[in-house]
């Protein structure tokens, strides 16, 4: 049997599911990516707001998106050896993996991509052992 992973992504946290000769491991890959970016700084309710002391948008965005990379980085890593790939979540972070397959030349062993909410590992595991059943 050929190695098949699934995989469920959102911006926090990537869980892996490879099968291969009735093998099954899970590995879950937390990324360092805060929920919602901020501004650091005094809050206009203490007193004076100075801008110096706010960065610039431009940098924290840059730093979410360094971030982000990363974390695909590694996620890329662990699917590099799967036949075929099953990922499902909610949100962008779906697609925007597929842009790093893409990048890595594995997007040909994207098997489909799906819509999912949160899920717990037991029904990611169950998700994926069914869809490569078929």
């Amino acid at each position: 049997m050929k190695t098949k992973a699934g995989l469920w992504i959102d911006h926090r946290k990537a869980i892996i599911v490879t099968i291969s000769n009735k093998n099954e491991a899970l590995e879950v890959i937390e990324s360092d990516v805060e929920k919602q970016l901020r501004r650091t700084g005094d809050s206009p309710l203490k007193g004076r707001h100075e801008s110096f002391n706010v960065p610039a948008d431009n940098s924290r965005y840059k730093a979410h998106a360094e971030h982000l990379s990363s974390y695909y980085k590694d996620i890329v890593e662990c699917l590099r050896n799967a036949e075929s790939i099953l990922i499902f979540g909610p949100g962008e972070a779906k697609s925007e993996l597929k842009g790093y397959l893409e990048q890595n030349k594995l997007d040909e062993r994207i098997a489909d991509i799906e819509t999912a909410d949160k899920m717990t590992d037991n029904q990611i595991l169950a998700k994926v052992r069914q869809y490569f059943s078929k």
